[in-house]
């Protein structure tokens, strides 16, 4: 009898948990798509004025040349010393502490992490670092739904779970990206899959869509042309292209972790002094060719849309994959999403090139294998191959290449797994609890 009473009241608490999740969600996920639209929008002024300054400054010579590189250096070197004053916990991506908040390894940051992520990743950002703004979303959004749970004294698990969801709402305004947001948040950051985290996701997300469409629109981050279904004889393309995509991926999560480390043995320099290095370095490059700086959305779309050359595509994936490294390791607010896309697009472009020019009977659209590398190659970095299908399906609103995604993205996941490389936020995650423990911060 006792144990019958016993069962009836956790399923009522279950419930009660239910339904508390249900209706805080919603607001969890306004929340996160208002401040994630606004962060989005304030990014897309950023770069225009970022643009205009050295339109502007051309006209002025090698006195151009240097308030253009004074001026980026001083604006990373203001968003690093945000980042150490006020908020540590707002450097990088975001999403490495927001695992390891989820995994009861580190402690919720503040609220004021949420103005420090802002502003630090508006300025380093918008001066040309090439770093992604879905980062600083996801860890906004996180952050935002913990002052929820607080507000209304919620449990430790019911605040974790809101949490978990702010996170998935951030992601999904940053990308226009409903069901990829929830998908995220029970693949990468919980890993597990339970109703109640389910729900919370699925409606924070839902509702962060709705309140940054308001702001932002609802059109798809990226235009696709039309796209015929690949033929029978291309299938095996696309797993020579999950090997290319994995290797690499391998590659640039060594890259980006031996240059943190680089950066990071440069201990006796004050970490503004190192981000205002790497600023003001992406500032000459700006002022030589500003669209290669930023978070890369046109250099994205460029791809998707077949308009680079293929002598210049090695080129470019080159100096993308070294920017976006040196700009992670500046230590301000900024995420890897964006730059990864970039790379994934320009890598799969290229093969795509070169798979029609070694089989023009089959009919090969460079711009599908694009799209396919934009999934391959994120799924290489992060281990989360459902997000990447579902993340670059949703921005690019093309189903047709769901099937080659599978298939590139099976042998992407494979090949890192083998090669014993860590999933990039595991690492980071790591190295953020290393830092802890040596009382870095």
């Amino acid at each position: 009898m006792d144990g019958e009473q016993d069962h009836a009241e956790e399923l009522a608490q279950h419930r009660g948990r239910l339904l508390v999740l249900a209706c805080l969600a919603p607001i969890v996920g306004a929340l996160a798509g208002l401040v994630g639209a606004i962060f989005r929008l304030a990014l897309v002024h950023a770069d225009r004025w970022r643009d205009a300054m050295i339109a502007w400054a051309h006209g002025y010579d090698n006195v151009g040349f240097a308030l253009v590189t004074l001026a980026c250096a001083a604006a990373v070197a203001i968003a690093a010393g945000l980042v150490r004053r006020i908020s540590p916990h707002a450097s990088g991506s975001g999403i490495p502490h927001v695992e390891a908040v989820l995994h009861e390894e580190l402690p919720p940051a503040p609220s004021r992490l949420i103005p420090v992520k802002f502003l630090g990743g508006l300025l380093a950002i918008g001066s040309g670092l090439a770093l992604g703004r879905e980062g600083p979303s996801v860890q906004m959004g996180a952050t935002s739904a913990y002052v929820v749970a607080l507000a209304f004294r919620c449990p430790w698990p019911v605040a974790r779970v809101l949490l978990a969801a702010g996170a998935g709402a951030g992601l999904a305004t940053a990308f226009n990206a409903p069901i990829a947001g929830a998908i995220f948040v029970l693949e990468e950051l919980v890993r597990r899959f339970e109703t109640g985290i389910a729900i919370a996701a699925l409606g924070a997300s839902a509702t962060a869509i709705a309140v940054a469409r308001l702001v932002l629109g609802d059109q798809p981050d990226f235009a696709v042309a039309a796209l015929a279904y690949p033929g029978p004889g291309t299938a095996p393309l696309f797993f020579v292209l999950g090997v290319a995509a994995g290797l690499l991926a391998v590659v640039y999560n060594r890259t980006l972790l031996a240059t943190i480390a680089l950066f990071g043995r440069l201990g006796r320099w004050p970490v503004e002094l190192r981000a205002g290095v790497i600023g003001g370095a992406v500032g000459m490059l700006a002022w030589f060719a500003p669209d290669l700086v930023g978070g890369g959305d046109p250099l994205t779309q460029r791809a998707l849309a077949g308009r680079e050359a293929l002598g210049a595509l090695p080129l470019l994936f080159l100096l993308r994959l070294v920017l976006g490294a040196v700009s992670y390791a500046a230590s301000t607010p900024g995420g890897l999403f964006a730059p990864m896309l970039v790379l994934g697009a320009q890598l799969g472009l290229a093969f795509g090139i070169l798979c029609r020019m070694a089989f023009p009977d089959l009919g090969i659209a460079p711009e599908g294998f694009a799209v396919v590398g934009m999934a391959a190659f994120f799924t290489g970095v992060v281990r989360a191959p459902l997000t990447g299908i579902v993340l670059v399906t949703e921005m690019t609103a093309s189903v047709v290449m769901l099937l080659p995604m599978l298939g590139a993205c099976f042998i992407a996941m494979l090949v890192p797994a083998l090669l014993r490389d860590a999933p990039i936020y595991d690492a980071l995650r790591e190295r953020l609890l290393a830092q802890r423990r040596a009382g870095e911060w």
